[in-house]
């Protein structure tokens, strides 16, 4: 299986848009996620794609998008409506057990993970 990377971080704008990139190993039946961690927080999850569905953190519903190419092996997160609070460390993570996805905001459900790329929103 291929270890995650990810790619796409930089500082933008509050109201900015930013699309991150993950190569990783993509199935269908792989639940991926992406997840971000912020100074002195802890990590948490953003979203997940895993047959099809998409799941969602409350507080980046409406605002960000995630989707996967299979023929390029990538997921990738599109951000918009950038806010200084989505500033963080942002992590790719695969299960590639295929165990399913129903705890896609914790990190146990996977078993790897990318190194992260930052994104910094400025107000």
């Amino acid at each position: 299986q291929v270890q995650p990377v990810e790619s796409g971080g930089g500082s933008v704008q509050a109201g900015g848009s930013l699309r991150l990139s993950c190569r990783a190993s993509v199935r269908t039946s792989y639940c991926m996620g992406w997840f971000r961690q912020g100074p002195g927080k802890e990590r948490e999850g953003v979203a997940a794609i895993y047959l099809g569905g998409e799941y969602y953190a409350d507080s980046v519903k409406g605002r960000f998008t995630i989707s996967q190419d299979y023929a390029k092996n990538t997921v990738y997160l599109q951000m918009n409506s950038l806010k200084p609070e989505d500033t963080a460390m942002y992590y790719c993570a695969a299960d590639y057990a295929g165990s399913g996805c129903r705890r896609w905001a914790e990190p146990p459900q996977y078993n790897y993970w990318g190194q992260g790329t930052q994104v910094t929103v400025s107000s």
